[in-house]
């Protein structure tokens, strides 16, 4: 049994720490897991802390492009985004009716970039800001659907809070499972599946998944899986 998580919006709060109580709960009670997530390292630390990373026999970062074994980087994708697709998003950039801008709106990552019109540099308050206008007005879901028609060599998913993940298509969580042998049972916990969300394309080749709203309902059926003692 091996669980695998994505961070942000199941372990923690997006962009933000883990709750100190949760985080003591799930090293005392949980021993074999695994992160997937599309941050990077370093972010991935600020979040969870050093401990809790190299206690992970894997993490995913970047989606899977770059992978660490117990904290040591093992392998790291070199991909970068083609400068029609940059031009493509800078125009959306342009364009979108969301006038806050924080800077580093296409963020450079190992095998994938990030896109954000608000900008990766935006703080908790200006983070909601874009969360309320992009609920109203689903601008990243229409961002994502017209970049998957017109680079179809490509992979637009909505990830986070305010983001979009893009990356060659394939190189998306799903690509995390050739890391595992046919025998592991897996367990797959996320915020964002759901069609177009970046958890879909992995809780689509596992078949023991769950959709949370949060770390509260990830430690839930945690819970639940202790007291039973078998897969909720």
């Amino acid at each position: 049994m091996m669980y695998v998580f994505d961070v942000d919006g199941t372990l923690t709060p997006s962009r933000r720490e883990i709750n100190n109580l949760f985080k003591w709960w799930f090293q005392e009670n949980i021993q074999n897991y695994c992160f997937v997530t599309g941050s990077d390292r370093d972010k991935t630390i600020e979040q969870v802390g050093l401990d809790m990373f190299v206690g992970a026999k894997y993490s995913f970062n970047c989606n899977g492009n770059d992978v660490n074994f117990y904290g040591a980087q093992v392998h790291t994708n070199d991909w970068t985004l083609p400068e029609d697709a940059r031009d493509w998003l800078n125009t959306k950039l342009e364009q979108s009716k969301f006038v806050l801008r924080t800077g580093n709106h296409i963020e450079e990552r190992p095998g994938m970039v990030n896109f954000s019109i608000v900008g990766r540099n935006a703080n908790i308050e200006e983070r909601a800001k874009y969360v309320a206008y992009d609920t109203f007005e689903n601008e990243r879901n229409t961002v994502a659907s017209s970049f998957n028609t017109l680079f179809p060599d490509l992979s637009a998913k909505v990830g986070g809070e305010t983001g979009i993940d893009i990356s060659p298509k394939g190189a998306d969580k799903s690509q995390i499972v050739k890391d595992f042998n046919k025998q592991d049972t897996l367990w797959f916990f996320g915020d964002a599946i759901y069609e177009g969300g970046n958890d879909y394309p992995l809780a689509k080749v596992v078949k023991n998944h769950r959709k949370v709203t949060g770390w509260a309902q990830t430690k839930e059926y945690l819970e639940v899986f202790q007291d039973n003692g078998k897969a909720v």
